[in-house]
């Protein structure tokens, strides 16, 4: 597995951050993210699945791989960068397999960038079942106008308590208001980073269970 890392070698905690469906590691909105977590105290480690792996060589754009082989990759990361001080995540999709796996991995925590919680326009197929007995730690930056699971919509999805939830004001998927919102996106994605910086300092305080 290939990591692009940001952040400081002897972090207290790493940060292993997914990409979205479509775009790779290296996308302005994953960059930006992690230099600022990285700037933050915090080592970030992005990597990409299979299907973006190839693309990267052929330049052929695919359609993700399935589940399995998702969180498979997951796997493979927790298991070379070692679970004990270890924080998983990622963009959209990538935040929706962390979770999926993050129980099972043991690790510390879970950060998630756009949670898919439905596809646009279809409220009522949500993919939040799990996420009703998660027991990692967790933290969902959403848009409050995101299209795949609005601020009001969430409220009504019976998430874990464990899971702190936090709006970027008129944000959409990538964290955009409309310039009519009076804000900007530059203001969302440093709110979204500080946020995430709180939470992984709240992590690296709490010591891991036995």
């Amino acid at each position: 597995m290939k990591f692009l890392y940001t952040g400081p070698k002897d972090a207290p905690l790493t940060l292993a951050l997914a990409h979205g469906a479509g775009a790779p590691m290296d996308h302005i909105f994953m960059t930006t993210i992690a230099k600022g977590v990285g700037d933050g105290g915090y080592r970030v480690a992005r990597f990409e699945f299979p299907y973006m792996q190839k693309r990267r060589v052929d330049g052929k754009k695919r359609p993700p791989d399935r589940a399995p082989v998702l969180i498979q990759t997951f796997e493979d990361v927790a298991k070379q960068l070692g679970p004990d001080n270890l924080v998983i995540g990622g963009k959209s999709m990538g935040g929706r397999i962390a979770s999926m796996g993050a129980d099972d991995l043991g690790v510390r925590g879970l950060i998630c960038l756009g949670y898919p919680f439905h596809a646009p326009g279809k409220p009522d197929r949500v993919r939040t079942d799990h996420l009703k007995k998660i027991k990692t730690p967790a933290l969902i930056v959403q848009g409050e106008r995101d299209p795949f699971g609005t601020r009001d919509e969430i409220k009504g999805f019976g998430l874990d308590r464990k899971i702190k939830l936090h709006y970027l004001g008129d944000g959409e998927h990538s964290f955009k208001p409309r310039k009519l919102s009076g804000r900007t996106e530059e203001q969302n994605l440093t709110e979204a980073i500080k946020v995430m910086v709180a939470f992984l300092d709240r992590v690296a305080r709490k010591k891991k269970k036995a």
